[in-house]
């Protein structure tokens, strides 16, 4: 028998149709129901899982992390604005699609939907204007905040093209944001919080604590796989260390140097978040 090579215009018609295919039939499952957290097929609603945090806390790193564990699906920032808990059917619509690539029979697995949680990472203010949405039973929240200094030195190499004055206002009111949705929460068993340097330092400790909070049957590791959409822009950190697939822990001094004031007005934010979250969270890094 002889086969005939497909035409790149053939080749391409078949790929828009398997992907027509494909995105139907998840709306179709995604949509059946109007509860926003119930998907036709399964006995148990899905859960959400978001990461809130700010730019250059290592936010990246943390959801590949989360990520590599089986009971989750993510991949970064999805950039949904969320208005109204419907707005979730768009997350689980965007996170199935975009997590998975369908090029091999195999690849058929991934239309079952079993996971336990779909995941967002959010990092700016403007993304949440429902914060009612926190207080949804379905909803789990993990904060991540990093030190003043080493942040605003990494966000000035991401962001050069904002004045300092820019990049400090960005990091101040995210922290005073992050602040009132841990008060707004109130609650310990939907709400876990950690530091950059507590994710380096006590890393077997945090990721313990991860699977007590989230309740997965499978635990946490340092190392990870790459996802399709690892160091692209707008989705997370485009930088070559997230793809090494596990955590580096070269911390580098930092070469910014803020004015007196300016430093003591950001330290008192930081503290001030840093209080709050250990008031209103559950810490990934329990006193002693």
């Amino acid at each position: 028998m002889i086969y005939l090579p497909l035409y790149p215009a053939v080749k391409e018609q078949i790929r828009r149709q398997k992907n027509h295919v494909i995105q139907t039939y998840f709306h179709q499952r995604i949509y059946h129901h109007d509860n926003p957290y119930q998907i036709w097929g399964r006995s148990h609603p899905l859960r959400v899982l978001l990461v809130l945090s700010h730019m250059r806390s290592g936010s990246s790193l943390l959801t590949h992390i989360l990520n590599e564990n089986p009971a989750i699906l993510g991949y970064g920032e999805t950039h949904i604005t969320y208005q109204a808990p419907q707005d979730i059917k768009k997350l689980i619509a965007r996170v199935y699609w975009q997590c998975h690539e369908f090029r091999k029979l195999r690849d058929l697995k991934h239309l079952k939907m079993t996971h336990h949680y779909v995941l967002d990472k959010v990092l700016h203010n403007t993304l949440l204007p429902d914060e009612s949405l926190l207080n949804q039973s379905q909803v789990s929240v993990i904060f991540l905040i990093r030190e003043p200094t080493a942040t605003l030195a990494s966000l000035q190499k991401l962001k050069p093209h904002l004045n300092y004055h820019e990049q400090f206002c960005y990091y101040k009111n995210r922290l005073l944001a992050l602040g009132r949705y841990a008060e707004l929460i109130h609650d310990k068993e939907r709400s876990l919080w950690l530091t950059y340097d507590q994710l380096l330092d006590h890393t077997t400790t945090v990721l313990n604590q991860f699977q007590t909070f989230l309740g997965t049957d499978f635990s946490f590791s340092e190392n990870y796989k790459l996802m399709k959409t690892t160091g692209q822009k707008g989705v997370g950190d485009s930088h070559e260390k997230i793809k090494s697939g596990t955590i580096i822990r070269d911390k580098q001094n930092s070469q910014v140097h803020l004015h007196e004031e300016i430093q003591a007005e950001a330290d008192a934010i930081y503290k001030s978040t840093y209080n709050r979250l250990c008031n209103f969270c559950t810490s990934s890094v329990p006193d002693p």
